[in-house]
């Protein structure tokens, strides 16, 4: 009851336009014994709540089947238009699914729809084997691409993330996977569905995120429910161009996890927003010892946005750290110093000085050869 207040007053606030901010999520808000919200551009996290606990995560693992689908897209292995058949084992598979009957041929296309929409384990066997030949080798690509994107506490089993002993992972791992699944932006396309309908009409999909339909700016991305891994999902959001991923594993209910990532990504779009660095300093001519010439130039490109605290652009600063002097040999595009933003003390970003131009060093064979050229000048 007392969350239903919080919750009409801040409404009733906002709409009148006053500013809202909550500095903080109580201990007891997030009901879920695992999860995070991270910004999705820059990978920050925002806030966690034992994010690295091991624990299974059910069909959340089709983000990472997703992943893998995306890229045999994007590198031509796949098409979506083309049409594959379901073999006995993806027809074998229980819990949510699409009931494709062995030998049934659907699309690229409509399969990915049934994955991410309806959630089907069947139709993520289907795109799996097309891509590698079977489940298992699919799998142990999964393992690989998850060790590329710095997931440590992974270990995929399957590729449709029903129960099985080993198949584990933990939220900032659901985050890392979801935040590299979002870059493929076409995802989207079918994230976005709440409901839409396979073989010619027949057989009606409704999507599982039920955020969709009650949450602002919500895009994505993913649900999951089994008896090991209770209600869990990972929920991508974007406002005033803030991307949000938020992320609850464990969840008693399927209620709850949608209350628990609501209030992750409340607190997020709340306290947190963009802020584009501003740099307008000349650098200096740093001075070369034992080189051709006796000055070297340098630049920055001071580029991107940061993820700050509202209100705390005032507490943004930067220092530039560079020589007075430098030794030859230098090349073109060679870091000299660095250019680093801070938010209060806490490093924001560092962004490298380089070297504009080359210097050779001063040899004997390079003495030489700029006298000769003035000789024939002359």
């Amino acid at each position: 009851m007392k969350k239903l207040l919080s919750f009409i007053l801040i409404s009733a606030l906002l709409l009148a336009g006053f500013s809202v901010q909550v500095y903080a999520i109580s201990p007891n808000e997030i009901t879920a014994p695992s999860g995070i919200l991270m910004e999705a551009e820059t990978g920050k996290v925002l806030y966690e709540k034992n994010s690295h606990e091991i624990r299974a995560c059910a069909s959340i693992t089709k983000v990472m089947t997703m992943i893998l689908v995306m890229e045999a897209l994007d590198s031509g292995k796949l098409h979506m238009e083309d049409m594959l058949s379901a073999s006995a084992h993806a027809a074998s598979m229980g819990g949510s699914d699409i009931w494709l009957k062995e030998g049934e041929i659907m699309s690229v296309h409509d399969l990915i729809k049934a994955t991410m929409v309806a959630s089907a384990n069947d139709a993520a066997v289907v795109l799996a084997e097309d891509i590698c030949g079977s489940e298992d080798a699919f799998v142990s690509k999964m393992n690989e691409k998850a060790k590329t994107l710095g997931m440590k506490d992974t270990t995929f089993k399957n590729c449709n993330g029903l129960d099985e002993d080993g198949h584990l992972t933990s939220a900032y791992d659901v985050a890392l996977m979801s935040r590299e699944l979002i870059r493929h932006k076409e995802v989207f396309e079918f994230t976005s569905i709440w409901l839409d309908y396979l073989r010619g009409g027949k057989t009606q999909i409704v999507n599982t995120n039920k955020l969709l339909r009650t949450y602002k700016g919500i895009t994505g991305l993913k649900t999951g429910t089994t008896s090991q891994a209770g209600s869990c999902i990972t929920a991508t959001a974007q406002r005033d161009g803030l991307s949000l991923i938020g992320v609850v594993l464990g969840s008693a209910t399927g209620k709850d996890r949608f209350t628990d990532v609501s209030a992750l990504l409340d607190y997020g779009f709340a306290n947190y927003g963009k802020y584009t660095p501003a740099f307008s300093e000349t650098l200096p001519i740093i001075k070369v010892k034992n080189g051709m010439q006796t000055e070297l130039k340098v630049n920055a490109n001071i580029s991107g946005n940061f993820v700050i605290k509202k209100g705390n652009e005032k507490n943004i600063t930067h220092k530039v750290n560079i020589p007075t002097e430098i030794n030859a040999p230098i090349d073109k595009g060679d870091k000299i110093g660095t250019v680093v933003f801070y938010e209060d003390k806490k490093v924001l970003k560092e962004y490298p000085i380089v070297a504009e131009h080359l210097v050779e060093e001063i040899t004997f064979g390079s003495v030489l050869s700029v006298l000769f050229k003035y000789f024939v000048q002359i």
